[in-house]
């Protein structure tokens, strides 16, 4: 794909022209090989598909069979399912905004040998390819990763895990084996909001069908057992998750608002832009359709446009 740059000096164009990546379109399914990501993502399906048994088995089948009420609450309860796991996947495996690495490696050893104020300079005057040649660096709000080599937008950060810089990292989480980055925050956000849906849907069914007993249940005290407690777990692993995905949420909600990650937070960076509405943040995450599609795991997150590069990536 051809590269239109904006308007700036011959140096400028020059790096970005040895800097360019080999596929400017860097949307690829991505998947971490990490013990941890595989253990959470392991206990997330198990958590899902462990909570659709009790409730359709145990609770459904057992309290509701003989009413629309029964196949009511079934099918609703197995969509929330199929959109948690929709998002779950595309969270999984969607690229989070990794930079790509360029073409020709740049040599960083004169940077790392210098003097500490020129490690802290923003802007060092040139630097050298791998192949020996000359290179400026870019404008003064690029930063430099010496773990990738290269040059990374603004707001990027290198990921310890995922071994790449990634654009506007949140952080990396477990339980999608996955950075949260610019590119899948969207469906991140999607994930939270139905494991709540989830956790607050079985915490009801398991309050109504305690509410209104077990008519239909045969008088065999293991069945009846077995039920009870089935339905203690399911409410003490809604409890748990539902908690978990509440604090995750503001956690989210707050650095959305604030214009400001959970990695620049810690950093105390502070906030790269002027205030801006909290709907317009909000859009910059979910896309710029209606807010009812932004619950839709099917809507593509939304791409930016590089501030060094014009084009879409």
């Amino acid at each position: 794909m051809r590269i239109k740059f904006p308007k700036c000096d011959c140096l400028l164009r020059r790096l970005l022209l040895l800097l360019r990546p080999s596929s400017c379109l860097p949307s690829k399914m991505v998947f971490r090989n990490d013990p941890c990501g595989f253990t959470c993502l392991i206990m997330t399906y198990a958590a899902v598909v462990y909570a659709d048994y009790v409730v359709v088995h145990w609770i459904v089948l057992q309290t509701m069979a003989d009413s629309l009420w029964g196949a009511f609450n079934a099918v609703v309860f197995n969509m929330v399912i199929f959109l948690l796991l929709m998002a779950h996947t595309r969270a999984v495996f969607s690229d989070p905004g990794i930079v790509p690495l360029p073409q020709h490696r740049i040599d960083f050893s004169d940077f790392h040998s210098g003097s500490k104020s020129s490690r802290q300079s923003p802007n060092p005057k040139k630097l050298k390819t791998k192949d020996g040649g000359d290179v400026s660096p870019p404008e003064e709000d690029w930063t430099i990763c010496t773990r990738c080599e290269m040059y990374r937008p603004p707001r990027a950060h290198h990921c310890r895990i995922c071994q790449r810089c990634i654009r506007k990292m949140d952080h990396h989480c477990p339980w999608i084996n996955n950075c949260v980055g610019e590119w899948n925050q969207k469906y991140f956000l999607q994930f939270l909001f139905y494991v709540g849906v989830l956790s607050a849907y079985s915490l009801a069914l398991v309050a109504y069908s305690w509410s209104t007993g077990c008519p239909q249940c045969p008088k065999d005290v293991y069945i009846k057992q077995s039920r009870i407690l089935h339905s203690v777990i399911l409410v003490m692993e809604s409890v748990l998750f539902g908690m978990f995905v509440i604090a995750i949420g503001c956690d989210q909600c707050e650095a959305i608002f604030g214009d400001e990650t959970l990695v620049e937070q810690a950093k105390k960076q502070g906030p790269y832009r002027p205030k801006k509405p909290k709907m317009a943040l909000l859009a910059e995450v979910c896309g710029r359709s209606h807010p009812v599609m932004w619950l839709l795991p099917c809507e593509s997150a939304p791409r930016s446009v590089d501030p060094a590069m014009n084009y879409i990536v």
